[in-house]
């Protein structure tokens, strides 16, 4: 199968963990052993998340005085992709010998009238206490919003219309080449209707939506979006809480996600199984062979009709 694994942001920095360099070389060993138990068997192509590394860049840009204004988020995305995707590049090198690997520097194309720019959601960064991150909102121009375990960065979404580099990831996939690929949702660009000419803009797309994207312009088999918990849960974090371990896109829309945490995968997995016929599977990052199987996870199939 030709298989678009869609990795968490989660996968190289876990929360609660210390950005450093050495913890994110750590955890990409985990990443890689998971890729590379379906890249023995399968076509793979990765995408990757970018939340934590992206808003430490943000922060350390904002706070040095030698600039004299801090780096646009579309070219912090462009340093994140470059940096995730050299560890992933090396260790999945050293996990499979003898496979062309390569990452590559995506752009992901955006509306300029989205509304998602009057209304950032998307997290990035650290998790701060309610004063920190009010002081920060106001010391910064920041927008803050409560996450899951605090208060973190919040900045604008756009959905992704078109990825640019669709036909070289193609074309690399035609070599044999496990090809890593838009990086945090890819580098937010517009395009001008006449010319074609790119220009950056100060977003971060989501990843699962541009991994789905993606999936459905490479006619993948299936979507795999990997996060930090097994599966799909009803009543996440209350005493209902359930595994989904099947599902089909109308199940997972009604059940209305959050926004900030399950939604974006859900909505990916829906999107790519209703405009291909293909499957998608959420689970966790150490089970991912087991998902692809169908012994793990949870897996979005397409909705039966009835006539």
């Amino acid at each position: 199968m030709r298989i678009v694994v869609a990795l968490g942001g989660n996968a190289l920095l876990h929360r609660g963990e210390r950005p450093d360099a050495d913890v994110q070389q750590a955890n990409i060993e985990r990443v890689a052993t998971a890729i590379a138990a379906l890249a023995h068997e399968h076509e793979v192509v990765v995408t990757h998340g970018n939340g934590p590394q992206i808003g430490l860049l943000a922060m350390e840009s904002a706070a040095d005085p030698v600039l004299s204004a801090p780096y646009p988020l579309d070219l912090l995305g462009a340093q994140t992709e470059g940096m995730i995707g050299s560890l992933l590049v090396r260790t999945l090198h050293n996990a499979l010998p003898g496979r062309r690997i390569a990452a590559l520097v995506t752009h992901t194309v955006v509306r300029p009238d989205d509304p998602a720019f009057g209304r950032p959601t998307k997290f990035v960064g650290q998790v701060y206490s309610r004063e920190t991150a009010r002081s920060l909102a106001k010391r910064r121009g920041w927008h803050v919003a409560r996450d899951t375990t605090g208060w973190r960065r919040v900045v604008p979404s756009p959905a992704p219309e078109r990825i640019v580099e669709t036909d070289t990831v193609h074309e690399l996939l035609g070599t044999g080449t496990l090809v890593i690929c838009a990086g945090g949702g890819g580098v937010p660009v517009t395009a001008d209707r006449d010319s074609g000419a790119l220009t950056g803009v100060e977003a971060v797309v989501d990843k699962d939506l541009t991994a789905a994207l993606l999936a459905e312009d490479l006619k993948a088999d299936f979507l795999l979006v990997l996060t930090d918990v097994p599966c799909v849960y009803s009543g996440y974090g209350t005493p209902d809480q359930r595994p989904v371990v099947d599902a089909t896109p109308h199940d997972l829309r009604r059940s209305g996600y959050a926004a900030g945490s399950m939604g974006p995968k859900a909505e990916a997995c829906a999107r790519f199984v209703e405009r291909t016929g293909g499957l998608a599977a959420i689970g966790a990052l150490d089970a991912a062979d087991e998902i692809v199987h169908g012994r793990a996870g949870t897996l979005i199939r397409p909705d039966l009709t009835v006539g």
